[in-house]
């Protein structure tokens, strides 16, 4: 093995960037659905033999940088595609449109996403050290790589390596000290640390730097044990849930002519009785429930109130649209949330902060180059959705104040709670049809579960085709609705536990790590030891 290890550093050429790719592609198998950790090893530790065998590339210590760039976009290449393959479904809706653009989501986006590890591995390469400290190097220039990767162009933070951890419900405890990129920080402290057992120095030094990381690793799990209560958590008094999951497919929900179908589809479904007989105070639908605007059909309308009993409401995903300026033709077009009442009242609404680039908009710089080919983006709404100004709290009568988020919104960190008081509770409503049976809904739906962890909230989530759950401010699953599936989930709502550490301030947690990471890695850099 230690053979091995040595030979990955030698590679040269494509025989490198192949073995990087593969180690990349390897590490999706650490990602929800599979959850497979030891790939997370057998993804990382090459990583690390590979930027080894750029110790001697040119004469200064510059040089090395470029291989060690090519090194991480190779490596993320694969991992992108590997975990992000599923985007291809998408294109798959009205192939006869989309179809001969599936290469640009299931090759593009990957490489695209790559030039993240790229510099990664580059920042890495820059601090690295022929000792055991070359994995804080790796960690720390990967981390920066990621939350970079979260953050800039509108951010993409998904399948963050520290989602490995994040998906086990002790090891995702963690989450509520250091969230999402302190995970991802620790993933790839564990996941690379092996690496030295087989590079390292002869004798039981070779086992400090493992065991360690084999310690962390228990200890996360004993801190997730210790923090997750024996009971069930509390109930919200006089509050009883229904999530309707109605298992459209994608293209049926998109077609006008449905329209009636569709409706007929969610009052029925929505109208059978609970396991218990007792009739909901809250019926929660998923996202874009409808292939017209329901705020401006008051048949629609006053057939949901009848649906209602006396002081219940429904929530739902809708469009929505604002009426038009002097002198436009059409209004402004919002992804939302409506609340509405036994009357068919509308009562209140959230509309969608972060829109997905190319599904709910074209950037401006780009849409008149779409405009010019005839192409447009995936949702049949005139010139696309426009981004609401900030993030709002959702008031909706019965329910403690709500932390409303649409789609993929419930996968940013730090995104979820709007400016002011607190909330008690996070919805998300999506709409994962697009990807059909692929991992896709499986991680997005873990990646909402771990945003409940970071923030101490419970979590209701109503998806068209699933996954919806009922989860509690510790990850915990109360009742779900698996993907592919038709029905209702009919349920209690947890109670929201204190703000958890994360959410009052650790979020700084991770530029303090990451300082004292790089403290460790520039100071008596003259003295350190050699590979064996």
């Amino acid at each position: 093995m230690r053979l091995l290890a040595k030979r990955a550093g030698l590679l040269r050429g494509w025989r490198r960037w192949l073995a990087a790719f593969t180690a990349g592609a390897i590490g999706a198998l650490a990602m929800p659905p599979f959850g497979f950790l030891p790939a997370l090893v057998l993804s990382l530790a090459p990583a690390i033999w590979l930027l080894d065998g750029t110790m001697k590339e040119g004469p200064s210590r510059l040089a090395p940088l470029k291989p060690a760039a090519l090194l991480g976009w190779f490596w993320g290449f694969g991992t992108f595609v590997a975990g992000l393959w599923w985007l291809g479904a998408a294109f798959l809706v009205e192939a006869e449109e989309f179809a001969w653009a599936m290469p640009f989501g299931v090759l593009g986006l990957p490489a695209l996403l790559a030039f993240f590890p790229a510099a990664g591995f580059a920042l890495a390469r820059l601090l690295w050290l022929p000792d055991a400290r070359r994995i804080l190097a790796f960690a720390f220039g990967m981390t920066i790589a990621e939350w970079l990767r979260g953050h800039l162009f509108t951010g993409f933070p998904w399948n963050s390596p520290g989602m490995a951890l994040g998906q086990n419900l002790w090891l995702m405890q963690s989450a509520s000290l250091v969230g999402l990129y302190g995970l991802t920080f620790l993933s790839l402290c564990i996941g690379a640390a092996p690496a030295v057992l087989l590079t390292g120095p002869a004798g039981r030094a070779r086992w400090a730097v493992p065991a360690l990381a084999a310690m962390m690793l228990l200890g996360m799990a004993g801190f997730g044990y210790w923090r997750l209560p024996a009971e069930a958590s509390a109930t919200v008094r006089d509050v009883r849930l229904r999530i309707m999951q109605p298992n459209l497919p994608q293209d049926a929900k998109f077609n006008p002519r449905n329209r009636d179908a569709i409706m007929r589809h969610y009052l029925t479904l929505s109208a059978r009785p609970g396991k218990d007989g007792a009739a909901p105070t809250h019926i929660i639908w998923p996202e874009s429930a409808f292939p017209f605007l329901l705020h401006r059909d008051p048949a629609s309308l006053a057939q949901i109130g009848a649906l209602l009993e006396p002081g219940s409401v429904l929530i739902t995903g809708a469009a929505r649209m604002d009426e038009p300026l002097p002198g436009e033709a059409v209004g402004k077009f919002y992804n939302a949330i409506q609340v509405i009442d036994d009357r068919g009242t509308i009562l209140g609404a959230y509309d969608k902060v972060h829109l997905v680039p190319f599904g709910e908009y074209v950037p401006k710089f780009l849409d008149a180059l779409i405009k010019a080919f005839g192409l447009r983006q995936f949702v049949h709404i005139p010139g696309g959705f426009e981004p609401a100004d900030k993030r709002m709290t959702l008031a909706i009568p019965g329910l403690p104040p709500v932390a409303a988020t649409i789609c993929y919104e419930a996968i940013f960190p730090n995104e979820i709670l709007a400016d002011g008081p607190r909330p008690d509770l996070i919805l998300n409503v999506t709409n994962d049809a697009w990807f059909g049976q692929t991992p896709g809904p499986y991680q997005h739906f873990a990646q909402a579960r771990l945003r409940a962890v970071e923030e101490g909230l419970p979590l209701l989530r109503a998806a068209n085709t699933g996954i919806s759950a009922v989860i509690d401010p510790y990850g915990r699953i109360v009742d779900e609705l698996p993907l592919g599936v038709e029905g209702n989930i009919n349920s209690t709502l947890p109670v929201a536990e204190a703000a958890t550490v994360y959410s009052k301030g650790g979020k700084f947690s991770l530029t303090v790590t990451l300082v004292i990471c790089l403290m460790l890695l520039v100071v008596r850099r003259g003295k350190h030891s050699t590979f064996p």
